[in-house]
């Protein structure tokens, strides 16, 4: 069973383009101007910039052209969405949000258009600039969003420990997508408020300084986000499969494996890694704003990504 999860994880195309950019992250890392104003950068979900006692948070997202041509309305929503939950994951609130958007039919234009203000709406984060090109010939759309945290309560994805415990936190009050079998909606059929009740466990979390590091999961899925979070905190994970509870409406009525599930972008999901002892605090955060949360592995030192079922382990590859 473990190999033949293995190979899928191996054989993930978003894990693959992930791994793929790290030669372009590491130049400009390397080579970019270097600013005593940046608190964190590349790595992160959100960058941030000292702004006195607070952070200022930026993010910055692109939406797949193939989906804006077939689902606009969908694509203008998670503009929102997509930057949203990279600046709730670090513990911060969103602010505002700015949008590029180039399209070749009108009708595309409206329905971008009209998706990105119902997430605007949604998530109550205003859209305060933009760029359109008018009759484009291909179809863009990316955004970004501000938003601000107290520099202590800032939680980043390169500060996993060894020896930490793995979290994952899933809204399991969801529904299949209709564009894609891969994605887990657990926003689109909920009020404003709901949504933003889950999302504020991350606040609760980073104000109580209980986690070392986050990340929201998005299309390289469960493991993806593992192995960003290992990639940047220079560490590596041992996932114990068997611990990874799939929604029952998946399991009873779509009959969803591991292997499909380990795939989906999962929205109002987190990985966090923290020490033992506050794992169960946590969890117990995580039940009060309407969500499920397990421990499902451990950072360990070797820069490697482990698979185990409880009885057995295979390493996967090295991170």
């Amino acid at each position: 069973m473990l190999e033949k999860i293995a190979k899928s994880i191996r054989e993930n195309e978003n894990i693959k383009e992930k791994r793929q950019i790290d030669p372009i992250v590491r130049q400009v890392n390397e080579n970019s101007y270097v600013s005593s104003r940046i608190f964190t950068d590349l790595g992160e979900d959100s960058a941030s910039v000292h702004f006195g006692e607070k952070l200022v948070l930026l993010t910055t997202d692109r939406i797949k052209t193939e989906y804006i041509e077939n689902f606009p309305y969908g694509a203008g929503f998670s503009s929102i969405l997509v930057g949203v939950d990279d600046i709730f994951c670090c513990g911060g609130i969103p602010l505002a949000a700015s949008l590029i958007i180039s399209f070749k039919k009108k009708d595309h234009l409206d329905k971008i258009v009209q998706g990105a203000i119902e997430g605007s709406n949604k998530f109550q984060v205003p859209i305060v600039r933009g760029h359109t090109s008018i009759n484009g010939k291909y179809y863009e759309l990316s955004s970004t969003m501000i938003g601000e945290i107290q520099k202590a309560d800032y939680v980043s994805a390169q500060n996993a420990q060894e020896n930490d415990v793995i979290i994952l936190a899933i809204d399991e009050q969801g529904k299949i997508a209709e564009s894609n079998k891969f994605y887990w909606d657990t926003v689109t059929f909920k009020s404003s408020k709901e949504v933003l009740f889950r999302r504020r466990s991350m606040n609760e979390i980073a104000q109580s300084h209980l986690a070392h590091s986050a990340k929201d999961v998005a299309n390289g899925g469960i493991i993806g986000s593992i192995l960003q979070l290992c990639k940047y905190s220079k560490v590596g994970a041992d996932v114990s499969i068997d611990k990874i509870h799939i929604p029952s409406i998946l399991v009873n009525e779509n009959y969803y494996n591991i292997e499909t599930f380990l795939k989906m972008y999962l929205t109002t999901s987190y990985i966090l890694s923290t020490q033992k002892e506050h794992s169960d605090e946590i969890i117990t955060i995580f039940k009060k704003h309407q969500m499920n949360a397990f421990v499902i592995g451990k950072i360990i030192k070797d820069k490697d990504l482990i698979i185990n079922s409880g009885l057995e382990s295979l390493k996967v590859f090295e991170i």
